[in-house]
């Protein structure tokens, strides 16, 4: 039998959030997500060149999908419980690091700022080389105010999935059990991963990749709605944010990033969306939000510290269920 353990919203959660706030994910250190994003390009070159036809290459992706997330849940499980054989301290700790793994606060804070000292001093060239490692539309002809729209719609759009939804599937997890909590986080993670990488709705990963970027979709709808929610309460509006997203993001055929950004949008008073373009093709997005504002560089750290307090209000109100205060 293990050692009993503390609640994890006091022994790891606090710890998991203050490590991704101080250091995030140090380059060349090991990573979950590469471990995920091993597995799924060796699957998916294999999958690929067996799988002739639509209705095989789905069910390929409907095996990868539910195969990575529930193996990446019961291996993570049994890791931790070793560690908290060996010694309760053990386990409290690789806990931490693990679900620190899975929150980006700190790595969107990094990407913006990486693009943004360039910008800063004028050198639109250099901004838009740096803005190209993170986005997936063409960069080269952006002008100052696309590469700022740019930069605040990637701020937006992975607040929910790589710092919200990884928080509330922890949050989850804790109602089953404590040792559930962490390999919730990171089959949350598993699954935000599958559709990064193979959730495209274009070849070769139209098929394969259905399933996953389905089921992306409906884990993310729920802490995104409730991030929609907690950022009208700490705008103080509310109403006006929801019937924003409910006039604006439902054009986005996106069922959640659509919903992420125009509620900081709308909080921000500046719009988001328009033309971007893709391999020299022209993809309109639906306009989001209005242009009260320009967006600037103080946007951009206006919505960075938006999350962080997202973050804060569900962390806290995590710890006080736990002492049930």
């Amino acid at each position: 039998m293990s050692a009993p353990r503390l609640p994890f919203t006091a022994a790891v959660l606090p710890p998991a959030a203050f490590l991704d706030y101080l250091i995030g994910d140090p380059w060349g250190w090991p990573h979950p997500v590469r471990v995920m994003g091993w597995i799924i390009q060796r699957y998916s070159e294999i999958a690929l060149k067996i799988s002739q036809t639509p209705l095989m290459r789905r069910l390929a992706g409907v095996i990868l999908a539910i195969g990575l997330i529930t193996g990446t849940a019961v291996v993570s499980w049994l890791i931790i419980d070793g560690a908290h054989r060996l010694h309760p301290l053990v386990g409290i700790t690789l806990e931490s690091i693990l679900l620190a793994s899975c929150f980006a606060g700190r790595s969107l804070r990094a990407a913006a700022e990486d693009v943004l000292q360039p910008l800063n001093v004028g050198d639109l060239p250099k901004a838009r080389e740096r803005l190209s490692y993170y986005v997936g539309r063409d960069t080269q002809n952006l002008s100052e105010p696309e590469i700022l729209r740019a930069i605040l719609e990637t701020v937006s759009e992975n607040a929910v999935d790589g710092v919200m939804a990884p928080l509330f599937y922890a949050i989850v997890g804790t109602v089953i059990s404590a040792s559930a909590a962490v390999p919730f986080a990171l089959a949350y993670k598993a699954a935000s991963t599958l559709d990064s990488m193979v959730g495209y709705k274009e070849e070769p990963f139209l098929h394969l990749g259905w399933f996953s970027a389905r089921l992306e979709d409906v884990l993310t709808w729920l802490p995104c709605r409730l991030t929609v929610l907690t950022l009208g309460l700490i705008s103080g509006k509310p109403r006006y944010i929801w019937k924003m997203c409910r006039q604006d993001a439902t054009k986005d055929p996106s069922p959640n990033s659509g919903w992420s950004e125009c509620a900081y949008a709308a909080v921000l008073g500046v719009q988001l969306g328009g033309i971007n373009y893709y391999r020299g093709v022209a993809k309109p997005k639906p306009l989001l939000g209005l242009p009260v504002h320009p967006i600037t560089p103080k946007s951009i750290h206006q919505a960075l510290k938006l999350t962080r307090y997202c973050f804060l209000i569900w962390l806290i109100l995590a710890l006080a269920a736990s002492f049930k205060i």
